[in-house]
């Protein structure tokens, strides 16, 4: 098959143009480890249950059906939202712009390309955590 033939048949998602499952794998992982180590994050460590590993599983399926690729999570949980997920918690600013502020050091720490997208990735799930935090 020819590149530009092959080429036309990767959907262009942000999903696939970052890297695919693997990176936004990397991506919560790392944001999980900061999450669960870095004493900046204590507030928002406290939010989650002791084991992460639900976690580490559903935010990259989450994020993967988001920024267009399979939509396993969404059809596994198809009445669910990222605001009916949350609202049992009560977010405010300070956990709000810790989630922000963990997501973007994962994702320059991954560093996936194009570092464009990237940077938009940084910046929407950014606006994301923090439109959830109430004062």
């Amino acid at each position: 098959m020819p590149a530009e033939a092959e080429n036309e048949s990767v959907p262009n998602t942000p999903f696939h143009r970052l890297g695919g499952a693997p990176v936004f794998e990397a991506i919560c992982n790392r944001f999980y480890d900061l999450m669960e180590h870095d004493p900046a994050y204590a507030e928002l460590r406290a939010m989650h249950a002791a084991d992460l590993a639900p976690m580490r599983e559903a935010l990259p399926r989450f994020l993967s059906g988001w920024a267009g690729g399979p939509r396993d999570w969404f059809e596994a949980n198809p009445d669910r939202c990222m605001m009916s997920v949350h609202k049992p918690f009560t977010i405010d600013r300070q956990t709000a712009d810790q989630w922000a502020e963990a997501m973007q050091r994962a994702i320059a720490d991954v560093a996936p390309q194009p570092p464009e997208m990237a940077g938009a990735l940084s910046d929407i799930l950014t606006q994301l955590a923090r439109g959830m935090g109430r004062n």
